[in-house]
């Protein structure tokens, strides 16, 4: 066999087809660009930055077109050339393995940069104390000057022409970037931008905003600064429990859960640690807000799981739900899952972090708890909104009550000791009876609940307020009131109100007659017996 035959054979069965593998490449792993730059932040954090910038402009084009340009520059301690070599191979990471960080494979700068450019160049120095090792290999004497910014590259075109078979050896570069600030740092630049999730900037801004600010949301937290093209990313709480997220307001639900978890369900010397939280979105606080607003600020179709690695967010979705499906109260709760990255294999953490697979004995050990509890949660919001839908349906009738009050007899101050009881009783049932008259609220309010004898209504009165109480047990309730309450037309609206006028009317004149409540409240008992008997069918 001829030399010439060799080789081609040889390169024909080389493990690599690297013209046609990083063209694979560019269309597998990465969601998009927001996945994409947020594997260089993780970079950057790994490198102890605690400065990100990223810079998202439209430069000319050969045609005069607008392309768009991206860079991601941070004041971490920079590379020496043979790591940042290494850091432009696909799996060439000096951290292979190390689950310390937030990187354990080396894919991350070369994947997810040729995702969306054809060319991504590095720029990257460190303070001259640390540079120690030159291009070949000489030791610089001064820890005085200057840093040396190294530069290297990868270009997706000179690959598939097989001019650029491996990583470039680094060069120093003369005229350094303006962006080169801190005394130590790098600079991730994407060019030829042909895989951006869109062509306007602004619409990359708005997308990088929301998910940047959710996934790093605990470093932003602890103090790590990250910009998009000089404005600052507002972290986001997907709990809303957090009081310097963009949106805050719900209240965590019970006490932390946690588990200690096997990395490998036969090897009981290796565990580490998961940590649950689940929080209550205040129903009654934003039921109002608008569909729109809903989705703007996550409510609407954002029930899930946050899955947070080493207090990055890797994952969000239905997680260890077990057989409960998802419905539109659970878009009112949420649960926020960290581990230890000791357990990623039990979490089935992808390379690009951007999914998890849960593995089966780790489904078995959180399960059970997260469902129960989801479904609780859930169950609390359907009262809640119900209860809410329940007073709504009354803010008609106490609102005209409360402005003709004025035109009648002052209530007596002195309410009777019965009425007085009831109205103890109701507020410890219904905190919103414990407002003050003066801040804001109605005379006048209406409720349902259970009473203690037969009658289709009844009354509280502590002499400033009075509370009038529908009975849902009573016949009145199912045939007349209920099929009234069900309905939204505008007419029918009107007249519930007029009948919720008419029994606070009733009730207000059996409080006006002190004195006399035990005659009036055995004359009503006894109306609401006779009601009864004509309204049950048998």
């Amino acid at each position: 066999m001829t030399t010439t035959a060799r080789k081609v054979r040889n390169d024909e069965c080389s493990i690599i087809a690297l013209d046609r593998f990083i063209q694979a490449t560019r269309d597998s792993g990465y969601k998009g660009t927001a996945s994409a730059i947020s594997e260089l932040v993780d970079n950057s954090i790994q490198a102890g930055a605690n400065r990100i910038g990223i810079s998202i402009n439209a430069k000319a084009g050969e045609d005069d077109s607008k392309v768009i340009e991206v860079s991601v520059v941070d004041n971490g301690s920079g590379m020496d050339p043979f790591t940042l070599r290494q850091a432009l191979r696909f799996g060439g990471s000096t951290r292979f393995g190390d689950r310390s960080g937030l990187g354990r494979y080396g894919m991350g700068l070369p994947n997810a940069s040729l995702s969306q450019a054809r060319r991504v160049t590095v720029f990257t120095w460190q303070s001259a104390r640390g540079q120690k090792i030159g291009i070949a290999g000489s030791r610089r004497a001064s820890n005085s000057a200057p840093p040396q910014v190294y530069m290297s590259y990868l270009d997706v075109d000179e690959i598939v022409r097989c001019e650029m078979v491996e990583v470039p050896r680094p060069s120093i570069v003369r005229k350094l970037p303006g962006a080169c600030a801190s005394p130590s740092g790098t600079i991730v630049q994407w060019t030829q931008c042909d895989r951006l999730d869109a062509r306007r900037i602004s619409t990359i801004v708005r997308k990088l905003e929301s998910e940047l600010g959710r996934r790093f949301r605990h470093f932003l937290w602890n103090g790590l600064r990250l910009t998009i093209n000089g404005d600052a990313i507002t972290p986001i709480d997907p709990l809303f429990v957090h009081s310097e997220a963009q949106i805050s307001g719900a209240q965590l639900f019970g006490d932390e859960m946690r588990y200690e978890v096997r990395a490998d369900p036969a090897d009981a010397s290796k565990t580490g640690w998961v940590r649950v939280r689940f929080s209550e979105l205040p129903v009654h606080q934003w039921h109002k807000l608008s569909n729109e607003d809903k989705r703007r600020i996550g409510v609407s179709k954002g029930a899930g799981v946050s899955i947070v690695r080493g207090g990055r967010e890797v994952d969000y979705g239905w997680f260890f739900m077990g057989s409960k499906h998802r419905e539109n109260y659970d878009d009112w709760w949420r649960c926020e899952i960290q581990f230890d990255p000791v357990l990623d294999e039990a979490f089935g953490v992808t390379h690009t972090k951007q999914q998890v697979r849960p593995q089966s004995h780790l489904l078995e050990a959180l399960t059970p708890d997260l469902e129960a509890t989801a479904r609780a949660l859930s169950a609390r919001a359907r009262k809640a909104h119900l209860a809410v839908k329940t007073a709504e349906r009354f803010s008609a009738a106490e609102r005209i009550a409360n402005e003709r009050d004025h035109l009648l007899r002052r209530l007596p101050k002195n309410a009777e000791q019965r009425a007085t009881a009831l109205m103890k009783e109701l507020i410890k049932q219904h905190p919103a009876l414990r407002q003050a008259l003066g801040e804001g609220r109605s005379r006048y309010t209406i409720i349902e609940a259970t009473v203690k004898d037969t009658s289709f209504f009844t009354y509280a009165h502590d002499g400033e307020r009075l509370v009038l109480v529908l009975n849902p047990d009573h016949p009145f309730n199912r045939e007349i009131y209920k099929p009234l309450a069900d309905v939204d037309s505008p007419h029918d609206q009107q007249l519930r109100a007029k009948l919720e006028l008419l029994l606070l009317a009733a009730a207000r004149a059996e409080a006006m007659a002190t004195g006399k409540s035990g005659a009036l409240s055995r004359h009503r008992l006894e109306w609401s017996d006779t009601l009864a008997a004509f309204l049950n069918d048998k």
